[in-house]
């Protein structure tokens, strides 16, 4: 009897491999190098991803020619999610080669031939986006799936937001730097719209904007929208990209790169409209400065000056800059870094002064340092070009890089905080930017009292003097917020939120300065997300969370609560 299962169950494995082979010829070529040809009418190979391997490249080969280099972590084992490879791209005949390169000691599982991901591998039309995460927003924007960093490129155009943002189609960790696209007429509800700027011979894609051209002054066409990102390679080099149907695919520039430097971090483009000059400008984030150019057509830029030397805080790298002009005249440089942070990590920070087209002048001592946010869980924050009104509206990054890759989610990683209005207001003489939830947010959430959920709103107004708020759950599981109007400050505890063992660092108490009295704040809830705002944007704190169950209880001491769900 144990024979015949023997042969049958040999029989049953060699049918499973032929029918494989139909899809998928593997050729094994040494302990770490493999092929694999390829021949399907299917859009995707699903590739299985164990998060715990050493990458794997794969090169994409297509009659002789590298089409596509991914780094993967290939199952070995048990895979913890799968991951889209889009064949369709590469020709009608969906014949490809697959050179797979194994990094690492893999041998730790056994011989080449065993490992899980041969058989795993699997052909479809579809890719499964439903989410399987308790802890994936529902009001913030995050990607279906794979990781996301920075936002880049983003404008507003015919009554549409474009984000971009840095994106990983093939893990939920940092990699193959690519700009993912979402759009969304409310700023609440995003519609995803594929890969618009991959890879190519010139590098990954880095962090970057993008203008609406409406004068034409690039020549590539009336109201192209004309983006610029950084080629990461060897050395880090400015690429152009143009569009013609308001930003869903690209056109790479024929001159690239249009701007190089000897600097070894020289990234994160910033183009910026000036009217009083009538030219562009931009701004490079150049180590531990800011780099400032000027250009008549996107493409030949004259280099104008730097900022940065003495001031603020240089505790890390300076990235993803932005330049503004407020509403009283005055000029706001975003500056980020990482790390530096006033609670470790990565942060934000800014500078008001005067811009004349070629020089940034700084108002304040050296010495001092604005955050624009006082979380944990704030970086990598730029505004919309092109926004209506006249508004400047931002979007960070919500997470930190101290622990980002390791956060407990699969299927993504990360999301942006909810985006904010940016103003101007004066404390003791000195100027410092304001930071309020969007109208459009403010809209989403209905204005009848409503009970504690993990989606909602809370309003607590009549702030006394020292007042507590505390968000908890039948677990033991909290989140202290505590207002100190002698200390004039306002901290978020998050020491014993959830869990929290992911990171050592994870665990936190931040704290805001309220510069002044404080009376009201607007604390928003989402999943995995704490966000507190003052009632005047005085102050802002964005904060992760991950609750084993959500909150259900509201304490307030010191104040009067209203929650409000979403509509």
């Amino acid at each position: 009897m144990k024979a015949k299962r023997t042969i049958l169950s040999m029989i049953v494995a060699l049918v499973t491999i032929t029918g494989q082979a139909q899809v998928f010829s593997r050729h094994i070529l040494s302990d770490k190098h493999a092929m694999m040809s390829v021949e399907t009418q299917k859009r995707y190979i699903l590739l299985p991803i164990e998060e715990k391997e050493n990458e794997t490249t794969i090169k994409v080969i297509k009659d002789g020619h590298s089409m596509q280099d991914i780094k993967v972590r290939l199952a070995t084992g048990k895979p913890d999610y799968f991951v889209p490879l889009d064949i369709s791209k590469f020709g009608k005949d969906g014949k490809v080669l697959l050179d797979f390169s194994f990094q690492g000691n893999y041998r730790t599982v056994g011989n080449i031939e065993d490992y899980s991901c041969w058989q795993l591998m699997k052909e479809s039309d579809t890719f499964d986006t439903t989410n399987r995460e308790a802890y994936r927003p529902v009001y913030h924007h995050t990607p279906l799936w794979g990781w996301m960093n920075d936002p880049n490129g983003m404008f507003y155009k015919d009554g549409v937001w474009n984000l971009y943002y840095q994106f990983n189609p093939y893990g939920s960790i940092w990699g193959n730097m690519t700009w993912g696209h979402a759009t969304s007429r409310d700023l609440v509800h995003w519609q995803y719209e594929g890969t618009p700027i991959e890879p190519d011979d010139l590098g990954t894609i880095f962090s970057g904007s993008a203008i609406v051209d409406s004068s034409n002054t690039a020549g590539f066409g009336k109201n192209a929208i004309v983006a610029m990102y950084t080629s990461a390679a060897e050395s880090q080099t400015q690429s152009l990209a143009y569009s013609n149907d308001g930003g869903k695919t690209f056109t790479k520039y024929s001159g690239n790169p249009t701007l190089t430097a000897k600097e070894p971090d020289f990234r994160d483009p910033k183009m910026i409209w000036n009217e009083a000059t009538k030219e562009w400008n931009l701004v490079m984030a150049t180590g531990q400065k800011m780099n400032f150019y000027s250009s008549k057509d996107l493409k030949n830029w004259k280099y104008e000056s730097s900022f940065g030397e003495g001031y603020g805080c240089h505790k890390g790298v300076w990235e993803c800059p932005d330049l503004m002009q407020m509403s009283n005249g005055k000029w706001v440089l975003i500056c980020n870094i990482n790390p530096g942070g006033p609670y470790g990590g990565s942060a934000t920070q800014y500078f008001v002064g005067q811009w004349d087209g070629h020089q940034f002048t700084c108002e304040s001592k050296p010495e001092v340092t604005k955050w624009m946010d006082y979380g944990k869980d704030h970086y990598a924050t730029v505004t919309f070009s092109n926004a209506p009104d006249g508004r400047h509206v931002a979007l960070p990054w919500m997470s930190n890089w101290q622990y980002a890759a390791v956060v407990p989610t699969l299927q993504y990683r990360s999301g942006n905080g909810i985006p904010r209005d940016l103003g101007i207001f004066t404390d003791e003489g000195e100027e410092y930017l304001s930071v309020k939830p969007s109208p459009e947010i403010m809209k989403a959430f209905n204005k009848k009292a409503s009970s504690l959920g993990d989606a909602c709103m809370i309003e607590v107004s009549g702030l006394r003097r020292n007042a507590t708020i505390e968000l908890s759950n039948g677990k033991g599981e909290r989140v202290v917020m505590r207002y100190d109007a002698a200390e004039k400050s306002f901290s978020v505890d998050r020491m014993k939120s959830g869990k929290t063992d992911f990171s050592e660092v994870f665990p936190a108490v931040t704290s805001a300065p309220t510069h002044g009295k404080a009376s009201r704040v607007l604390i928003f809830i989402d999943k995995c997300s704490v966000e507190v705002f003052d009632g005047d944007g005085k102050f802002a704190l964005t904060n992760l969370v991950f609750p084993t169950k959500p909150y259900d209880k509201l304490s307030v001491k010191g104040g009067k609560a209203k929650i409000w769900k979403l509509k």
